[in-house]
């Protein structure tokens, strides 16, 4: 049973690593979600320990926080103002509507229509919503990097049931049978 229930968190650990670029899916939470099944159907002594547990809800967390500042450091850092931040909100709630392609895209077009509507001329619109791109694009990254990690901590603490040690086997010279191997 052991083996089931390391490779249903492995899966879904899999499918939380791709969700963590596809958005609105909670790929973190998700691959926290398998290490604590995993514990809970096999316990602790077989299973993670508590304080990697914490350590991966708190890495959750912190994807959480990249997650809401990403595009807003971005889109600020490219000079977006007030209304490319609005826009780019409200392009982000759109692009919902709109598929995978939407919710890239949608913050992007948010922040150039928030700032034209602010009055801001084309290529500092553009900016805007460069920005907004380069920021959601490292927050992703970002995201990536820290639910692989939390495989790894997955790994590292609960070896693969497949991969068991074998006991040592005795030493040949003392088992051989053969006077001449014999001292």
């Amino acid at each position: 049973m052991e083996a089931f229930w390391w490779l249903f968190a492995i899966v879904l650990m899999a499918l939380g690593l791709i969700g963590t670029v596809i958005p609105i899916v909670p790929g973190t939470t998700i691959i926290l979600a398998a290490a604590v099944v995993h514990r809970v159907a096999l316990g602790a002594d077989r299973s993670l320990g508590m304080s990697a547990l914490i350590t991966m809800l708190v890495l959750t967390l912190v994807t959480y926080a990249i997650d809401a500042a990403a595009g807003f450091l971005g889109a600020k850092r490219f000079g977006a103002t007030k209304w490319g931040l609005i826009g780019g909100a409200a392009g982000a709630l759109l692009g919902l509507f709109f598929g995978l392609l939407g919710l890239f895209v949608g913050p992007v077009i948010g922040a150039i229509a928030g700032e034209l509507i602010g009055g801001k001329e084309v290529m500092k619109a553009g900016r805007a919503g460069w920005g907004t791109f380069l920021g959601g694009l490292a927050g992703v990254i970002a995201k990536l990097f820290i639910g692989l990690i939390m495989i790894v901590i997955f790994l590292m603490n609960v070896p693969s049931p497949f991969m068991r040690r074998a006991p040592p086997l005795p030493s040949s010279r003392a088992q051989s049978r053969d006077p001449a191997v014999q001292t």
